[in-house]
């Protein structure tokens, strides 16, 4: 496999040129003494000199040994406990943390690359500061601010690292069915008791502490989801001065053997009466634990991206040099037995598929961690409330399309290696079985679907779609003719989603069925159109400047998009058209 070799250049040109970050962050004064393009490039440039160098050699020899577990001890792999400490002690854990308690302060549209930089280098490592920057969200917006100043510190610090404990045997994304309990106490703690799985990070030996959140119920808890509460939980007691003190009552029954990710702890945690305090609002549960899903779906959508991006680095390195058979219209390499498959137009077509969903996708994740940072950091309420609205449109989109787009990137990745795709030591093999389970994880991406069109688009009768069409709308609009090449199909495609969003709107006031049979073409759809306005976006950024590398292969790419990969919307609105009927020809015993 290929050295990893952070996308640097590629994330300056949307910081700076596409979005134009730098004047965003001047306008909001909560950021503007914090961050300027010069930090953000010096944050950027340090992330790739970890990444590349500390984490991305361990992502094989991780693989390979997985973590091991113990009488319910955890070991990760040899070299993890040496890099995860060099990683905590560049600050990296904290990077978007609050600097009152000891983070970096960096806006999400920054952690957002650094995250996709260390999933590039290893998925399963990065999982353990995503999980910590997740519990860090959910204390920060939810928990009291004693339990803020007792935890955020060591947290941000990649000192203690945090989990979250949701999903159970029989509960996985209907959470309103969890059985955990948590029995209020005399002094205002609770003893939490249950079984939670597939918990990352659940037991480890990367830091001396693991804060975990967890979903339970009080003894008088509404039913169903109304009544889940969510409860600060930590492997070891910390006393009232910040030190160590007893184990508590919970432990690592065991750890799962999957697919992928063998070097991230997957485990089943079982809490014995353990001590732990609410976070939040009794019943509200739920909600305190969504302040930070908006964040981890992206982050979960960045790990597609950034596993497909590995996948395309070995690809086009393999590509330039293997050697078979001869370019159509001749011998390239005349000094060679063979030309390099990189002249054979489906290994281009597969390499430029990569790259265009990977640019794409990086340009598409951006642009929604700035709708994060304009929520969270503008003082115009009309502009956080417009952009909480885009948040919570795209987050689904990000979720899903970013992690289906991903697997097919590194599946094609795997076929340009033909046979040795297929063998452990090239490494993309590892990618595929990795990219897959962030297609499941933080939410399915047929929940994710569901959520997008049945909660987002038809629950709002189409009132939150209409600002991100608008969007779209006005950047056609003030288009010129020479970005006629990009903004005319760009056009064509938004009206295509505009009719099908009117035609599904309109089904689904007559059946139920409509929303779930539509709903992951429909997905789709949308993330297809979505990445064209960020490639028409990406291509006016470029045009008149081809005479630099970069910009050309820019250019390129923008119109390879346009021309092979959007016009697969076509068949997918064909497909949601076609309605619910043939989906409910057969009775069960009939399948």
């Amino acid at each position: 496999m290929a050295d990893y070799r952070a996308p640097l250049r590629d994330m300056r040109f949307l910081l700076n040129e596409v979005f134009e970050a730098p004047k965003l962050w001047q306008s909001l004064p909560a950021l503007a003494e914090v961050v300027d393009a010069e930090t953000a490039e010096a944050i950027l440039e340090e992330a790739g000199k970890i990444t590349a160098g500390t984490i991305a050699p361990l992502n094989r020899s991780g693989d390979e040994e997985g973590c091991h577990w113990d009488d319910g001890q955890v070991r990760t792999p040899a070299g993890y406990r040496e890099a995860y400490r060099l990683y905590a002690e560049g600050g990296w854990v904290g990077v978007g943390g609050d600097p009152a308690y000891g983070g970096m302060g960096m806006p999400k549209v920054i952690s957002a690359q650094v995250e996709e930089m260390m999933n590039s280098a290893s998925l399963a490592f990065g999982l353990y500061p995503m999980l910590t920057s997740g519990a860090c969200l959910s204390i920060h917006a939810h928990a009291s601010e004693e339990l803020k100043q007792k935890y955020l510190p060591n947290l941000y610090s990649g000192v203690w690292a945090g989990s979250m404990c949701l999903t159970e045997p029989h509960a996985g994304t209907d959470l309103g069915m969890i059985r955990t309990r948590a029995e209020p106490q005399a002094d205002g703690s609770y003893k939490v008791s249950g079984t939670k799985i597939f918990i990352t990070g659940g037991e480890h030996d990367l830091t001396e502490n693991i804060i975990h959140l967890v979903l339970a119920k009080l003894p008088d808890a509404p039913a169903g989801s109304r009544g889940i509460s969510l409860f600060l939980v930590p492997k070891v007691l910390v006393a009232d001065d910040g030190s160590l003190g007893e184990r508590n009552a919970l432990s690592c029954g065991s750890i799962e053997h999957k697919m992928g990710i063998q070097a991230s702890a997957t485990c089943v945690m079982n809490f014995d009466g353990a001590t732990g305090w609410m976070v939040g609002e009794p019943n509200k549960g739920l909600a305190a634990m969504f302040t930070m899903m908006n964040y981890e779906r992206l982050g979960v959508g960045i790990q597609g991206l950034s596993t497909g991006e590995r996948s395309y680095q070995s690809a086009i390195e393999y590509a330039r040099e293997r050697i078979q058979s001869r370019a159509p219209t001749g011998p390239v390499a005349q000094d060679k037995a063979a030309d390099p498959i990189i002249v054979h137009p489906d290994v281009r077509r597969m390499l430029l598929t990569m790259k265009a969903l990977n640019e794409g996708g990086r340009a598409f994740s951006s642009y929604v961690a700035l709708q994060l940072d304009i929520a969270k950091f503008s003082d115009d309420a009309q502009a956080r409330q417009r952009a909480d609205a885009q948040v919570a449109l795209l987050t689904p989109v990000a979720k899903a399309f970013l992690t289906d787009m991903g697997l097919e990137t590194t599946i094609h990745g795997q076929q340009v290696f033909g046979g040795h795709g297929f063998i452990r030591e090239w490494g993309q093999e590892q990618l595929v079985r990795d990219c897959r389970i962030t297609q499941i994880y933080e939410g399915t991406n047929g929940i994710q679907a569901l959520d997008l069109l049945g909660r987002k688009v038809v629950g709002s009768g189409g009132e939150l779609y209409r600002p991100f069409a608008d969007e779209v709308r006005a950047f056609i609009a003030a288009a010129g003719p020479e970005l006629a090449e990009f903004s005319v199909p760009l056009e064509a495609a938004l009206q295509n989603l505009d009719e099908l969003t009117g035609w599904v709107l309109d089904r689904a006031q007559r059946s139920p069925n409509e929303i779930g049979a539509a709903s992951v073409e429909y997905l789709h759809v949308f993330g297809y159109t979505a990445y064209a306005f960020m490639w028409a976006m990406m291509g006016k950024a470029a045009l008149g400047r081809e005479d630099d590398a970069f910009y050309r292969s820019k250019l390129g790419t923008a119109r390879f998009y346009f021309a092979r990969l959007l016009p697969r919307i076509h068949s997918l609105s064909a497909s949601v058209r076609a309605g619910s009927e043939a989906l409910y020809l057969l009775d069960a015993a009939d399948f």
